[in-house]
């Protein structure tokens, strides 16, 4: 599919009429109509500042000799949807993205797309549309929040909703609660630590999407502007040389993905992205292999909320052209990859170079020898479950507890404001997965109150929902099978011991195996009464552990 579909010869004059109307010269028309796809809004943080981006887009696409034309693409606030049922429509908007992007780019016969994302379903949203279509295409994200400042501290969207928590445990005042209100998060852009958003954002540069500094760059500076103006110029480029998402995105090139997402301690949430970005790619990924790539990849960088540093500071560090060239001193990269420049992923990184071993720690001396994420297994989870390692206190790698069961986000955040949960326990959230949700919610609010409360060394977390990127602590999500298909999540009862072994990948319900199998056996899940969109999703979404992809 191309613009020759529609403008050109005698049977598309009716559609070459329609071009006029939208007030396209014949110039215009004769030269490659490039997509602009513009995920400007006005109530995504993230997105506020995209109209500028896609202004810029189209600048260099016009230089570079194209017809820049934009239409939308959706995109939630996480962190506004946090905590009641508008979380329930995240995740599910990564699939109306890529299908409404699929739709619009083959509907009109577009030559090539420059993607202009910021938001954490967005961003994989579009890598998905991507592959689907296959025509020449380049990222160029809104760019990453500056981090605020409250007591000389740098703070983040994290520190806001762990205020709450300290707050609610007479840790801080009112006073001091509104400040934080006031600073945590004081510019455009995707929030300023290594969440979801600026994850798939520097993903998207490991993965060859993107070009250098996609991931980084500080939305409010104007090196922004100037490097959509390039990714304009960039996918002309591809056009000529007829590079494509497919001949980008290969196995090689989401295994080198992966390993940078180890390296720098990304969310959890990429081990949903990634796995549905690769279906769309024909190309298979498992939770499994995540653990091979964790135990020979060494953890770079603690950003927040794992640590103290940010966005700008990675993004002054070298960015993440920086932390692949320490990976390669290692020979962990694939570098033979294309990559949107034109030019290999060995070709792209040759002359980045680390300016702060305290951002980026050097090779030879990580925070660990293994990844960031982790993927734990066992009675509990027999398909997998998933762990941020980088955000993990040390005492809490080895854990056992008692369980204290919910059926919902909303029971669980109840117990913690009413000070029910205790030192020893383990928090377990069910019925929140993509399936069982339906959507699979982020569960921040949880998180960020147990911490707030000073219980994150000795409390413990699991969900078959997610977790927030901002989320630090024993915080296991992804449990599949979830309890609505089924898993054994569901039988878990209050006072029974869960084991956690984070080095050992393993996670278990202590219960006799005969009580195990009987549980099991007489296990029937609870259903939810469901109407539009989410009875749809429901009714298609695979389990966590398979990128929560529709079948």
């Amino acid at each position: 599919m191309s613009k020759e579909n529609v403008v050109k010869g005698v049977h598309n004059a009716p559609h070459r009429s329609l071009f006029h109307a939208l007030g396209l010269t014949e110039e215009e028309q004769s030269r490659p109509l490039i997509g602009i796809v513009s995920s400007y809004n006005e109530i995504v943080p993230g997105h506020m500042n995209l109209d500028k981006i896609v202004d810029a887009v189209k600048l260099g696409v016009a230089m570079a000799g194209g017809t820049p034309i934009v239409f939308p693409a959706i995109a939630v606030c996480d962190g506004i949807a946090m905590g009641h049922k508008g979380m329930k429509y995240s995740l599910v908007t990564r699939d109306l993205i890529a299908d409404s992007t699929e739709a619009m780019a083959l509907a009109h016969g577009f030559d090539g797309l420059v993607m202009v994302p910021n938001c954490d379903k967005n961003v994989p949203g579009l890598l998905m549309a991507a592959a689907r279509v296959n025509i020449p295409t380049v990222f160029v994200s809104g760019g990453p929040m500056l981090a605020g400042k409250i007591d000389g501290h740098k703070t983040s969207l994290s520190s806001m909703f762990e205020a709450v928590g300290a707050f609610g445990a007479g840790k801080i005042s009112e006073e001091k609660l509104y400040e934080y209100e006031c600073k945590a998060c004081p510019t455009c852009g995707s929030c300023s630590g290594m969440y979801t958003a600026n994850s798939m954002n520097c993903l998207t540069e490991a993965l060859g999407m993107g070009l250098k500094g996609n991931g980084t760059i500080p939305a409010v500076y104007s090196r922004r502007i100037e490097l959509a103006k390039k990714a304009g110029m960039a996918v002309m480029e591809m056009l000529r040389r007829d590079i494509r998402p497919r001949d980008i995105m290969t196995k090689e090139a989401l295994m080198n993905a992966l390993t940078v997402d180890m390296a720098l301690g990304c969310s959890t949430n990429s081990m949903l992205h990634l796995p549905a970005i690769a279906h769309e790619c024909n190309v298979e990924l498992d939770l499994d292999i995540a653990n091979e790539i964790s135990k020979k990849t060494p953890n770079l960088c603690h950003l927040a909320p794992a640590g103290r540093t940010y966005m700008e500071d990675l993004d002054e560090a070298g960015g993440v052209y920086a932390v692949m060239n320490e990976l390669n001193k290692k020979g962990l990269l694939n570098t033979n990859c294309i990559t949107v420049t034109g030019k290999t992923v060995g070709e792209n990184i040759a002359d980045s170079v680390n300016l702060n071993p305290e951002v980026i720690r050097p090779i030879d001396n990580p925070y660990s020898e293994t990844g960031g994420i982790a993927v734990l297994k066992g009675n509990l989870a027999s398909e997998g479950s998933v762990v941020k390692r980088s955000a993990v206190s040390d005492k809490m790698l080895v854990f056992e507890g008692k369980a204290k069961v919910f059926d919902s986000e909303e029971e669980a955040q109840a117990a913690i404001n009413a000070g029910k949960i205790q030192a020893g326990d383990v928090v377990v959230i069910r019925y929140e997965g993509p399936k069982g949700g339906p959507g699979m919610r982020e569960m921040l609010s949880p998180t960020s109150a147990i911490m707030g409360m000073g219980l994150g060394e000795s409390v413990a977390l699991i969900t078959d929902g997610r977790f927030s990127g901002a989320t630090r602590g024993a915080c296991i999500g992804h449990v599949t099978p979830e309890a609505a298909s089924g898993g054994a999540i569901g039988i878990v009862k209050d006072g029974d011991i869960i084991s956690i072994n984070i080095p050992e990948n393993t996670i278990e319900l202590k219960v006799d195996e005969t009580e195990f199998n009987e549980r099991m056996k007489n296990f029937s899940p609870k259903k939810k009464e469901l109407s539009g969109y989410l009875k749809r999703y429901a009714a298609l979404v695979s389990g966590g552990a398979k990128g929560a992809i529709l079948n």
